[in-house]
């Protein structure tokens, strides 16, 4: 599994499921054995590698936040601030 084809699976949950929790994303590709699209963040946990996320960005750049308290990405809505994250 490459980058792209990581990012494809992402959008296809995110829009089957409404939002997609970063650690499922992990298990997924831990459990496909892809752990080189991951790395590991400050705090020692595994967290997806930036080449999935700019992929997974030019998918969705518009219509896609990142919610960094719940970890998880979800459609747009017009409550949101211009940007990519959001507040919940």
């Amino acid at each position: 599994m490459n980058a792209q084809q990581a990012a494809d699976w992402m959008q296809s949950e995110l829009e089957g499921q409404g939002c997609l929790y970063q650690d499922d994303a992990v298990d997924f590709l831990v459990k496909s054995g892809a752990e080189d699209l991951l790395r590991e963040n400050a705090d020692g946990n595994l967290v997806l590698g930036r080449s999935i996320l700019a992929a997974f960005k030019k998918l969705n750049a518009s219509t896609v936040v990142w919610v960094k308290p719940g970890k998880y990405w979800r459609f747009r809505v017009a409550e949101d601030e211009d940007g990519r994250d959001a507040r919940g």
